[in-house]
């Protein structure tokens, strides 16, 4: 017999909450019935009312704490809107980095069935803010202004915020003077529903180490009034910009970048560094938003490879080639394979750039290109797999599998399909050593761990 809910829509109750989910909610159970309530705590106990009842969970709102947890953070309400996407912003560091440990070693257990992994502490920073060296914000218009910020959860009303707690000052900075400057220009904010207007979104991106500045601007048209005096007013207000660029959306659609892109003023690309190694940066360019922590990253994953100077390497997942080019400063040649030929044009440049000639970069699927190496005689000694958050491609996996390099790195951004994917690899003749999570995105939910995976 099916056990009945018991709970009712609206209905006000008490509760204690024991957990938090994936996506930082508190979750409480009555009766063995889970209820999930964003902005609690494990420890807490809350007055909430009912929001949405299922056969299987329920939703609701926190109305009162009763009990605080000693791990909360109280945030001004004026404040608020400066949190946008920091969905643990009142949970405090050391609570952050409890959590998302946690979270690595249920998904591990829950998901991977692996029970009996060296699971470290994450490795956090000492200043868990301001490190996003990338914003793109959409942009909207109210009393005759523009507005930019982001969106408010599950809408597409736009929260107008001048700045957020995690990007860099820099990145606010260039955002909310570009604003200023369209809205006294009379640049007219893009309209979703009548797919009128000019201004779909402002991306800035900022290089930590360099201190050069690039500002995107998004349209839905090929040109936009006031556009020379607009180019004008930016190199004037922003000293340190490098590169204006404009970029062109005409479709209707939520992606926020269009297949057009063109330099409106100063370079194609801003340089930053990781290390010692030098990367160029276009609009277009995939490089880590948190390049403080992707030192830290990279580090793990050098150390875990283990290089002593003799090793092929492959690096499946390249990119711009980050990783490709920290390992080739200790392998002896290094393979770097990606599906995006924007992204390989960028990693052969990057590797000029830091003239290090022990690297290759092919175009293609790893799981087609890697046996293709394998049939040259490319004999991996490490292979290096950094997939995007739904994991690695079965066939890659398998490929892995029947290639059996001595030791595999997996640098994962969703710990899910790492469980899952280790699995796979541990059923195959492998086993995994060890898990280091890294907080590349203080605030926020997300955890990437480094996994050392050698053959049994």
């Amino acid at each position: 017999m099916s056990k009945t809910v018991p709970i009712k829509k609206n209905e006000c109750i008490e509760i204690e909450f024991e957990d938090l989910t994936h996506d930082g909610a508190g979750v409480a159970k009555l009766d063995g019935y889970p209820i999930f309530v964003q902005g609690a705590l494990p420890g807490e106990k809350a007055e909430i009312k009912i929001v949405k009842v299922n056969k299987g969970y329920g939703v609701a709102r926190l109305m009162q704490l009763l009990e605080r947890s000693h791990f909360r953070v109280d945030i001004a309400k004026e404040d608020r809107h400066k949190y946008g996407g920091c969905q643990l912003q009142h949970l405090n560091y050391e609570g952050q980095l409890k959590f998302k440990e946690n979270q690595v070693r249920q998904v591990l257990t829950r998901i991977g069935k692996l029970n009996d992994i060296i699971v470290h502490p994450v490795l956090g920073m000492e200043h868990p803010w301001e490190y996003r060296n990338k914003a793109q914000v959409p942009v909207g218009e109210k009393d005759g202004k523009l507005i930019s910020g982001f969106f408010k959860p599950r809408t597409h009303e736009i929260v107008n915020t001048n700045e957020s707690v995690i990007q860099l000052p820099e990145v606010n900075d260039a955002i909310q003077t570009v604003k200023e400057i369209c809205s006294e220009l009379g640049v007219k904010a893009y309209n979703e529903e009548t797919h009128k207007g000019d201004l779909r979104h402002i991306m800035a991106r900022y290089g930590k180490q360099t201190g050069e500045l690039m500002v995107v601007i998004i349209t839905r048209t090929k040109d936009f009034p006031q556009k020379n005096k607009l180019i004008e007013e930016i190199v004037a207000h922003l000293p340190k910009i490098k590169s204006i660029v404009h970029n062109i959306n005409s479709k209707r659609t939520n992606v926020i970048l269009g297949e057009q892109t063109k330099v409106l003023w100063g370079n194609e690309f801003i340089y930053d560094y990781i290390g010692d190694v030098k990367f160029a940066i276009s609009a277009l360019s995939f490089y880590q938003v948190n390049p403080a922590q992707t030192k830290v990253l990279y580090d793990k994953t050098l150390e875990y490879a283990g290089l002593t100077g003799d090793e092929t390497v492959i690096d499946a997942y390249c990119g711009i080639g980050t990783i490709s080019l920290f390992l080739a400063q200790k392998a002896r040649k290094v393979y770097g394979v990606e599906i995006v030929p924007e992204a390989i044009e960028d990693a052969k440049r990057n590797a000029q750039l830091n003239r290090i000639t022990n690297v290759e970069f092919a175009v293609g699927k790893a799981e087609t290109v890697i046996p293709k190496w394998d049939e040259e005689g490319v004999n991996a000694d490490v292979l290096v797999v950094d997939p995007p958050r739904k994991g690695c491609d079965e066939a890659l996996l398998e490929t892995i599998i029947t290639m059996k390099p001595k030791k595999v790195v997996y640098v994962s951004c969703n710990p899910a399909t790492l469980a899952r994917d280790l699995r796979i690899l541990e059923d195959g003749g492998y086993q995994t050593l060890e898990v280091q999570p890294v907080d590349m995105f203080p605030q926020t939910t997300h955890v990437e761990c480094v996994s050392l995976i050698v053959r049994k």
